[in-house]
């Protein structure tokens, strides 16, 4: 069990935590998400004493990390892969482990076995691997001492589709057996199929914690319904919709409408039009993280590069220079 209460973490006038709470539970993989710079690595440091808070609290268990007696036995952490001596082997490094926790050295092999990392490749010297196998390494060190919570940072970074499947059922077998799992990742396809729990994080405040069904659910009654639909007569149909009042943006293939589906259909019913496609339009995870960070995000949408209000182009989306600042633009 991981618990985060009113957690705080000021460097001068930047504050990087703002008064960040929330629970991880067992058997539960809870993702973690928010743009680069949202506080997810300050939040997870602060978890495993890398870091002081400056106000709240962060326990596991509910212990601070620096109170439990072989923390590695209770908690598995992965923050960075790279974060060993890139002299030493691979095997060299869970050997190390294994002796700072008291566990037998066939614990190293089995660790091995399980992170996929063979016997040529474990006498490697970290700084000959690959992203990909510092990252099952950093795994595998993690689950050495068997620990009831597991703490990552982007653990699937650098794996390759295999790889990421893996790392998927390897979390997903742990929390089945009763395990935390806090997961920070950007890849959020992964983490819309493996988490249970989401946390969206945005400068340094949370902004939306829940199942992903809640969430999802949560964020279509905030947005206008979408609707796109096909028919034999695109024309007709189109101009029937806007006399309803109703924008509509054509497009090769198919209307898209700002309604339901179900006022769609019944102005087609009305006009005795035959439909060959209606669907809602319905976003995921990633319109969501997207939606609720969007003052934290680097990117623009194109049109407001081109100097267009933040609520979207005009009409027809006319080509016009960048405003001042931006490639393109004037100096």
């Amino acid at each position: 069990m991981i618990t985060v209460e009113g957690l705080t973490r000021t460097y001068g006038s930047f504050t990087a935590v703002d008064d960040v709470s929330f629970a991880c539970r067992p058997g539960r993989v809870t993702g973690f998400l928010g743009p680069n710079g949202a506080g997810k690595t300050t939040t997870m440091r602060i978890l495993v004493g890398l870091t002081p808070a400056t106000r709240g609290r962060a326990t596991i268990g509910g212990h601070s990390y620096h109170d439990l007696r072989n923390p590695g036995r209770h908690v598995g952490v992965l923050l960075d892969a790279s974060a060993q001596h890139g002299g030493r082997t691979g095997r060299e490094i869970l050997t190390l482990g294994a002796t700072a926790m008291g566990l037998p050295k066939t614990r190293v092999d089995e660790m091995l076995h399980l992170v996929s990392l063979s016997a040529e490749e474990s006498t490697r010297r970290l700084r000959h691997y690959s992203l990909g196998m510092k990252q099952r390494l950093g795994i595998a060190h993690a689950l050495l001492g068997d620990p009831q919570v597991l703490i990552l940072d982007e653990p699937a970074n650098g794996l390759d589709p295999a790889g990421i499947r893996w790392m998927r059922g390897l979390l997903k077998g742990y929390s089945d057996r009763g395990g935390t799992v806090l997961l920070s990742s950007h890849l959020l396809h992964e983490v819309e199929q493996i988490a249970d729990e989401m946390i969206l994080i945005g400068h340094g405040r949370i902004v939306a914690q829940g199942d992903k069904k809640s969430l999802l659910e949560s964020g279509r009654q905030t947005k206008q319904a979408t609707t796109t639909v096909a028919s034999l007569d695109q024309d007709r149909l189109a101009g029937a919709l806007r006399d309803k009042g109703y924008a509509v943006t054509p497009g090769p293939n198919a209307l898209t409408v700002a309604c339901a589906a179900v006022d769609v259909g019944r102005v087609a019913a009305e006009l005795q039009v035959v439909l060959t496609d209606l669907r809602s339009v319905e976003g995921g995870l990633e319109d969501l993280f997207l939606e609720l960070t969007s003052s934290t995000q680097r990117e623009m949408p194109a049109y407001q590069a081109q100097g267009y209000p933040p609520q979207g182009p005009p009409p027809g989306y006319p080509q016009q220079p960048p405003p001042a600042g931006y490639p393109g633009g004037p100096r």
